[in-house]
């Protein structure tokens, strides 16, 4: 089930919610205030590249110079 990251329009809490993708609807409501007045949210992530420490460049840089590294 994926994470969403939410915004309440009420109370400006933040906040993360796992939402199912069954073909049930879930209500979804602040976990601060209880409103349902909510909005989804970009939520950065990260993605793991090669250890700089091992050595190793890594598949996608087979010379070790990349020009975004």
């Amino acid at each position: 089930m994926p994470i969403y990251s939410y915004v309440c329009g009420k109370c400006g809490a933040k906040f993360d919610l796992l939402v199912g993708v069954s073909s049930e609807k879930t209500e979804l409501k602040c976990e601060k205030c209880g409103s349902n007045n909510i909005e989804k949210i970009f939520s950065p992530f990260s993605v793991a590249g090669p250890n700089p420490a091992s050595g190793s460049s890594g598949a996608s840089c087979p010379t070790g110079t990349c020009p975004l590294g």
